[in-house]
C-alpha cells in the first residue's frame, strides 16, 4: 500500500499527539508540520526531529494529506485552503463552527474528487466498535459525558467540546431522520454554557437524552443503548461493555437460568453476550482507515457529510439555548 506524504497544521496539545502517531503509522510519511507560534514550533522541531515549515503554503504544497488540529475558529479557512490546493484532508472535530462553513467544505471537496475525514474519535474506540453490530434499531439512548474543567476547548460550548462526540455516534447507529431537538445548558465558569441536556427525537420513535458537562467532579464518558430484547452499555473511558439480551425461556430452564414473567405470562431467558474487545490507539486506526480511503478510493469511515450532520444537530440544541 502506498504511503501518503502527510503534514499537520497546528502543534498544540491535539497536534503533538497527532505527529507521533502520524509518524509510527505503516500508512503515511511524516514530511513535517507548521504551526503559527514559531518558537514553540523550532523547540519542538529540535526535540522532535519533525520539520517545522515556515509557512502554511509551503508545507500543503509538500504532501498529499493535511492534517489539520487547529483551533476550530480557522478549521474553514485551513480546509478550504488544502482542498483548493488539491489536497485530501483530515480535520479534527467540530469539522467547523457553522454548518454553512461545513456544507462549504463538503461541497469543494466533491467538486475537486478530494476525500476528507473527521476526527469523531469515540467511532474508533475499542468498545464502541465491539459492541456496534450489536446495536440493532435501539429506541431509547442514554448519553453521559462529564470532564474535570480544563481551560483549553471553553473557546466553544460544550456542545461542540464534548457532547457532539456523542451526537455522532447516536446518528451512526440510528437509521432514521431526526425529527426533532430540544435542550437545556448553564453557563458556569465560561461565556457559553458549561453543562447542557438534549433530547433528540427521530421519525421512527427513538429517543436519545444526552448530557455533557465539562465542570464535573470527575470524568465519565458512558452510553445505554435500549432496543427490544437487547440491553447494551458501553463505557468509552474504560473501554468497557455490557450485553444483556433475553430470549424465549427454554421449557425446562437449567438450575442457573435467569428466568422472567411478564404479566401476560410470557417467559423470557436472560442471557450475556459480552463481545471481544481488540486494543488499538483510535487517534492512530482513525488517520490508518483515512489512508486506507484514499489509497483504495472508498467512502472514510467518519466522512466530511457525517460531521456536518453532527454539527447541524448540535446547533439545533445550541439553538435552544436562545
Amino acid at each position: 500500500m502506498k504511503k501518503l506524504q502527510a503534514g499537520v497544521l497546528g502543534a498544540g496539545h491535539l497536534g503533538k499527539i497527532h505527529l507521533r502517531l502520524l509518524e509510527q503509522s505503516e500508512s503515511y510519511d511524516l514530511v513535517g508540520f507548521y504551526d503559527p507560534d514559531k518558537n514553540a514550533a523550532a523547540a519542538l522541531a529540535e526535540k522532535e526531529g519533525y520539520t517545522a515549515f515556515d509557512s502554511i503554503e509551503e508545507l500543503i504544497a509538500a504532501v498529499e494529506v493535511v492534517d489539520i488540529v487547529t483551533p476550530t475558529v480557522v478549521h474553514h479557512e485551513m480546509a478550504l485552503q488544502c482542498l483548493a490546493a488539491g489536497k485530501h484532508v483530515f480535520i479534527e472535530k467540530p469539522i467547523t463552527q457553522t454548518v454553512a462553513q461545513a456544507e462549504e467544505i463538503v461541497a469543494l471537496a466533491n467538486e475537486k474528487g478530494l476525500k476528507g475525514q473527521v476526527g469523531h474519535v469515540e467511532r474508533f474506540n475499542p468498545a464502541f466498535k465491539a459492541i456496534k453490530s450489536h446495536i440493532e434499531n435501539p429506541m431509547f439512548i442514554e448519553a453521559h459525558r462529564l470532564a474535570e474543567f480544563n481551560p483549553r476547548g471553553t473557546d466553544v460550548p460544550v456542545i461542540l467540546d464534548l457532547m457532539i462526540h456523542d451526537i455522532d455516534v447516536i446518528l451512526s447507529v440510528v437509521n432514521s431522520k431526526v425529527k426533532n431537538v430540544s435542550g437545556s445548558g448553564v453557563s458556569v465558569i465560561s461565556e457559553t454554557p458549561d453543562i447542557a441536556n438534549a433530547r433528540i427525537e427521530f421519525e421512527n420513535g427513538c429517543v436519545a437524552n444526552l448530557t455533557a458537562s465539562r465542570i464535573s467532579l470527575k470524568n465519565m464518558r458512558k452510553t445505554r443503548f435500549f432496543q427490544k430484547d437487547a440491553y447494551i452499555a458501553v463505557d468509552f473511558l474504560t473501554k468497557k461493555v455490557e450485553v444483556v439480551k433475553m430470549k424465549d425461556a427454554p421449557k425446562e430452564p437449567g438450575e442457573f437460568d435467569l428466568i422472567l414473567q411478564n404479566a401476560e405470562g410470557v417467559k423470557k431467558q436472560i442471557y450475556f453476550e459480552p463481545p471481544t474487545i481488540e486494543e488499538s490507539n483510535a487517534i492512530l486506526e482513525e488517520l490508518d482507515t483515512f489512508a486506507d480511503s484514499i489509497n483504495n478510493n472508498t467512502e472514510p469511515i467518519v466522512t466530511l457529510g457525517h460531521a456536518t450532520e453532527a454539527l447541524r444537530v448540535a446547533h439545533q440544541i445550541i439553538s435552544c439555548f436562545k
